[in-house]
This record gives C-alpha cells, structure tokens and sequence, in this order.
C-alpha cells in the first residue's frame, strides 16, 4: 500500500518549502544567480541542504520556480498600474515608470532576472518574462492604435522592440545605481509609439 502523507506532514512540508523560496528570494537580491547555491539557500532557511534536495532537484529548478514567483509578482504589478486611466501613452509610460522605479529598489534582483548569466533553463523563463512585458505593452499600443491616439503600426514588433530596449537601458543603472537614464527611456518609449501630434507626454 502507498504511503500517503498525513495533512500535518503535508503541511509541515509545504511550510518548508515555501521557507525555502522566500530564502532564495533574498538571496537572489543579495546575491545574485551566481550566490544561490543550494547550501547556501539552505544557510539562510535554517535547514539541512539536503532538505532543500528533497523538494527541488538541482539549483536550476529552484530558481526557475524561484523566477516564476518573482516573474509573476512584477508582471502583476506593471499590469495593475498600466491599467488606470489615461491615453495609451501614459499607459505605455505606466509599464516603463513601474518597471524600472521597481528594478531600481532591488537591483541586484532585477539584474539576475534580466541579464546575469544563468544556465538554460533560467533562461527559458527569463524570455517568459519578458514576453508577458511585451504582451501589456502590446495590448495599450493596440488599444491606441484602435482609438486613434497612435499612429497605425505592428502593436506586437513595437511592444518587442521596447522590452528589449527597456532591458538593455536598465542594465546601466542597475549595475551603477544612476538612474538617469530612466527619463530619457521614458521619452524614447513616447517617440517610439507614435503618438498622433508627436508630442512627447513625458517632457
């Protein structure tokens, strides 16, 4: 007869693990992809590394979960801000502003989840990521496209085009802690949509 865990193990488990990924968390922030080791996860939960063997198999499933948790945290968060009122300019700048002022609060984080070498798997998740940025880009250069705010264009190529050059912009005061660039990223996103007058609703 199979074993069968009692609610309490369950639990018990289930506790552990979720202790598991809030210490990979901080760690992430502290130290990066490179400074998640197992042991050292284990370090900072208070555990046995083997512990942290029971419930993922290697680093590289850790933190894919552990980018997933974090992916879905901030993609939750662009969303919800790019979702107020406004033309689909501000909207657009909504995205940028939120991404960047959070990426900028934990830099060491935000650095591992857009350009810290990270073996394959992590970097699966990290084109995840960045395709569900795209993806709220797109859906307000369409909705502007549709109203007649933005000039016509491929909402899907122009929501691209602006991760990316959101992601490399970033990596600068990421790693340097100047965060000058933001604003003239800010401007760079107005020009590259298209609003109809082409004025710049961030200058």
């Amino acid at each position: 007869m199979p074993y069968r865990r009692t609610p309490k193990v369950q639990q018990r488990l289930d506790e552990q693990r979720a202790a598991i990924l809030d210490a990979a968390v901080e760690l992430l922030a502290e130290t990066g992809y490179a400074g998640c080791s197992m042991a050292a996860v284990a370090a900072k939960a208070g555990i046995a590394t083997g512990s942290v063997y029971q419930h993922f198999p290697g680093k590289a499933d850790l933190v894919v979960e552990l980018f997933r948790r974090v992916v879905t945290r901030e993609v939750d968060a662009v969303a919800a801000a790019a979702d107020r009122p406004g033309t689909a300019s501000e909207r657009v700048l909504a995205v940028v502003d939120t991404f960047a002022g959070r990426a900028l609060k934990a830099p060491r984080l935000a650095y591992a989840l857009l350009a810290e070498p990270v073996d394959a798997p992590i970097e699966t998740e990290r084109l995840v990521f960045r395709q569900a940025f795209r993806d709220i880009v797109a859906k307000h250069v369409a909705d502007g496209v549709r109203a007649g705010e933005l000039t016509p264009q491929d909402p899907a190529i122009t929501a691209a085009g602006l991760v990316g050059a959101f992601a490399e912009v970033l990596i600068g005061p990421l790693t340097s802690g100047d965060a000058a660039a933001i604003e003239e990223l800010c401007r760079f996103a107005v020009r590259a949509i298209s609003p109809l007058g082409g004025s710049d609703a961030h200058a």
